[in-house]
């Protein structure tokens, strides 16, 4: 049996705490979600294709922690990974965009991810061809593999950009090149030229890929052709040398195929805010009847089915689907009954306590007060939060979330905003001093939220 060779639960779960605070049990299921995606990967072909993904339905109130999760994953995961948001599809036949294009996207996700990878792993054998097209640049007429005259030829001939004399300057040409001397110098690079078309994706219904390329080849003729000439400098032509250099190097039905694997293997689509298409049972009307549509439309492709892509057809069935939702209003039990069916794993996230947002302004590597400390630190002013400070802050944070609306952790960017605000402004005036904020400080920063019952009006 081939051993695992990606993260454990538990390494998932650390590394998720690095950035997240609280929230294990939804944690512990996206890491138990994500090692199945692997050990299904290792089993036997014949029972391969009968482990369905155990799709996972988050809920808690915004600004918990679910949309971090996600976005914390897809730099975790080496695997192809799309979030996207349930109210920006509607049903066929409305305008706006279909269910259908989650897949398209994820399929797009994937091809660029694996054509990165085999960029890179070309990227320095294709430097001597780099160097010889930039050399040609710089001395037109000096192909490394021009032929030299005729011995009869040669005696009369004068040397030119290919004899002996242009050899020398091409290696002269090539050093300064190599130590950098030629940078600034500008060359006249053939590029392609960039579809400035405006998207095409509010049009409802049908495959909106093949009208984009349709698009794309109009505009072609009617600016004359796929390229134009520039004049850049040598740093930049490196650029687009080496990236045209890079595409003639890569085959691409290859990365296709290898884009395709990994979408129905291991692919990862995270839906936020399914909540805003659930509807009430026996209260359709007017636009609850699109969003049912919506859910419908959706079924299908959670439990697996064929998307027609650019790249090839997609199979659904192996795509592991997350959906989150706050679910104030309507509840899980407002779905479908088919579609509820098809996420069996639930994890409820709680609110915030006054200890979680303490946590939330000191503990993850992003926690706000380095981040405000790293800003200002920019123009010589150092930051110093007391312990009584950041105390204050998350009591004041749990008081106007538990008075006004919740918005999770949102709250603290606002109370933070504040607390720095006069400082940020004046910062330039306090090069090369200390600052230190402190319980009184961010109490007289805030006096007037305190005093105020209608928060709504400064925190939001």
């Amino acid at each position: 049996m081939m051993a695992l060779t990606g993260l454990t639960p538990k390494q998932i779960v650390a590394k998720l705490d690095a950035y997240i605070i609280g929230q294990k049990e939804a944690k512990k299921a996206v890491a138990i979600a994500l090692r199945n995606r692997e050990r299904r990967l290792h089993l036997a072909e014949d029972i391969r294709d009968e482990v369905a993904p155990k799709n996972i339905l988050m809920m808690g109130p915004t600004g918990c922690g679910k949309t971090e999760i996600a976005r914390r994953l897809a730099k975790l995961v080496n695997a192809p990974f799309l979030k996207v948001e349930a109210t920006k599809y509607t049903e066929v036949g409305y305008v706006g965009r279909d269910v259908e294009s989650m897949v398209r996207d994820l399929m797009a996700v994937s091809y660029m991810n694996v054509k990165s990878e085999m960029e890179e792993s070309l990227r320095e054998s294709c430097k001597p061809k780099v160097e010889e097209k930039l050399l040609d640049l710089l001395l037109p007429g000096s192909k490394k593999d021009k032929k030299p005259s005729a011995p009869a030829e040669q005696g009369n001939a004068l040397p030119d950009a290919a004899g002996q004399d242009g050899n020398s300057t091409r290696e002269k040409f090539r050093q300064m090149l190599r130590d950098g001397t030629l940078e600034e110098r500008e060359v006249e690079v053939t590029v392609e030229r960039t579809n400035r078309m405006p998207s095409m994706g509010i049009i409802a219904g049908g495959n909106m890929e093949d009208l984009q390329s349709g698009m794309e080849d109009l505009t072609q003729m009617l600016t004359g052709g796929r390229y134009k000439k520039r004049h850049v400098s040598v740093r930049e032509a490196r650029k687009i040398i080496t990236e045209e250099t890079l595409n003639a190097m890569i085959d691409a039905d290859k990365v296709a195929d290898e884009a395709k694997r990994r979408v129905e293997q291991s692919g990862i689509i995270f839906i936020d805010e399914i909540d805003k298409i659930a509807v009430k049972s026996g209260q359709l009307h007017g636009q609850d009847v699109s969003r049912e549509g919506v859910q419908r439309d959706i079924l299908p492709i959670v439990e697996g089915s064929k998307v027609n892509t650019r790249y090839g057809v997609v199979d659904t069935t192996h795509i592991l689907f997350v959906a989150a939702g706050a679910f104030s209003v309507a509840a899980p039990g407002d779905l479908i009954p088919e579609l509820q069916g098809r996420f069996p794993l639930r994890v409820e996230l709680g609110s915030l306590s006054k200890d979680d947002f303490r946590r939330i302004l000191t503990e993850p590597k992003n926690a706000l007060t380095k981040q405000y400390t790293a800003l200002l630190q920019t123009e010589g002013v150092t930051l110093t939060f007391t312990d009584d400070a950041i105390d204050r802050m998350a009591g004041i944070a749990e008081e106007v979330n538990g008075r006004s609306e919740n918005i999770g952790a949102r709250r603290l960017h606002t109370i933070m905003e504040k607390v720095t605000e006069a400082i940020s402004f004046d910062a330039d005036e306090h090069a090369g001093e200390t600052i230190v904020i402190d319980r009184a400080f961010v109490e007289d920063k805030l006096k007037d939220i305190s005093a105020d019952q209608d928060l709504s009006r400064y925190i939001l």
